[in-house]
Order: structure tokens, then C-alpha cells, then sequence
């Protein structure tokens, strides 16, 4: 049997057209997968480093007015400065108009609310495919290898006598899609299970602080109302 012949570039090169696609779709598939795990990989680690640097900006004892005039209207904040910004503009703008505190609130609580659901789709974007490459290609490949052996059998079907160095390069060839849906699979799963974790406890982190931000205005409010009375 010819060395060359059991190579993998040789094998790839000689496979059936449908086995040659699911290898394409595969390694375009784990390419693509990995462009994503890099790209969300800084971008999660980003937002840690932004969220680490205002919260300690938040809690130093700056004035919440002063912050605020701190952060460029033109400018788009992300992370726990967005839900901040987009809660306390909506303070600001229920203030002049109403003496309810319920209703200032309510509305302070529903625009953070809406910064943190779109904080949300912000960190977990591209997720939803790490998780398809991760089930999907194990199933491709699998379905690649059933094809070429499917094929295999029906070119021994056609020789008068069977033998290893007959059967080995099909089967071979069949099993490098199995292979490769594999080495797509495996990386896509593992991190698609890391970086889910690490954006759900940082979205976790900015509902904390919106929270205990809601609970800061709520004590503003009723020292207001107090001193008011």
C-alpha cells in the first residue's frame, strides 16, 4: 500500500464531491468559530475592565450629577455606565414633571431595565452560533463518514476480491469527516460554555448595580420627600 495514497491531504483530495462539502462546511464552520471566540473573548474581557474601572468611579464617593455630566451624550457607553446613564437620565427627566416617587421609579427602573437587555444582546452576540457549530458538526461529520463508507461498499460491490489495501483508503477517508466535525465541535462547546459564564455573571454584576443605583435614588427621593414635608 502506498504510503502517499493514506495521507490525509491525499485522502481529502480524493474523497467523493459530497464528502469534500461536508469537509468544506466543516472547516468553514470551525474557522468561523473560532473568529468568534476571539472576538468575544476580548470583547467579554473589555467589558470586565470597563465595568471594574466605573464601578470604582461609582462607588468613590463622586457626585451621581457630576458622573453623569462626565459621559458625552454623543458618545455610546456600555456595560454598567450605560444602565447608569440611561437610568439617570430618565431621572432627570421625570424630576421637573412629577412629585411621585413611585412613578420616578418606575421609570428609572424601566429604562435600566432596557440598557441591561440590550447589554445583554451586546455580550452574548455570536453566542447562538458557537452552540450550532458545537451540536451541529459532530452530526455533519458523522453523516460524511456514513456517505463515504455508503460509497466504499459500493465500489467493492464492483471488484471480484476485497482486500485491506482495497477498503483502507475509503474508510480512512470517510472517518477524516467524523475527525473534523470533531475538531469543530469540541473547541465550539468549550467555549461557548466558558464565555456564556463569564457574560452571564458580568450581566449579573450590572443587575446588582442597577439595583442597588435604583435603591441610592429611592433614599434621594425620600429625603426629599421629607425634607419637602
Amino acid at each position: 500500500m502506498n504510503d502517499n495514497a493514506m495521507s490525509i491531504p491525499h485522502l481529502v483530495m480524493n474523497a467523493s464531491f459530497v464528502v469534500q462539502l461536508v469537509m468544506l462546511l466543516l472547516a468553514v464552520g470551525s474557522i468561523l468559530s473560532w473568529i468568534v471566540i476571539f472576538q468575544r473573548g476580548i470583547a467579554i474581557r473589555r467589558a470586565q475592565n470597563e465595568y471594574a474601572q466605573f464601578e470604582e468611579t461609582f462607588w468613590s464617593g463622586v457626585d451621581l450629577n457630576e458622573l453623569y455630566r462626565e459621559i458625552p451624550t454623543d458618545d455610546p457607553r456600555h456595560g454598567a455606565e450605560h444602565v447608569f446613564q440611561a437610568g439617570f437620565r430618565e431621572f432627570n427627566r421625570l424630576m421637573p414633571k412629577t412629585r411621585n416617587t413611585s412613578t420616578i421609579l418606575e421609570g428609572v427602573q424601566r429604562s435600566m431595565r432596557v440598557a441591561w437587555s440590550r447589554e445583554e444582546d451586546r455580550l452574548t452576540q455570536h453566542l447562538v452560533f458557537l452552540a450550532t457549530v458545537a451540536s451541529a458538526s459532530p452530526y455533519i461529520g458523522l453523516f460524511g463518514t456514513v456517505w463515504g463508507i455508503m460509497g466504499s461498499f459500493q465500489s467493492l460491490s464492483m471488484t471480484q476480491q476485497a482486500t485491506l489495501a482495497t477498503v483502507a483508503p475509503w474508510i480512512a477517508e470517510a472517518l477524516i469527516a467524523t475527525a473534523m466535525g470533531l475538531f469543530a465541535a469540541i473547541p465550539a462547546v468549550i467555549f461557548y460554555n466558558r464565555l456564556s459564564n463569564s457574560a452571564g455573571r458580568l450581566l449579573g454584576k450590572y443587575e446588582d448595580f442597577a439595583e442597588e443605583f435604583h435603591a441610592i435614588l429611592h433614599r434621594n427621593l425620600q429625603g426629599r420627600d421629607s425634607a419637602s414635608s
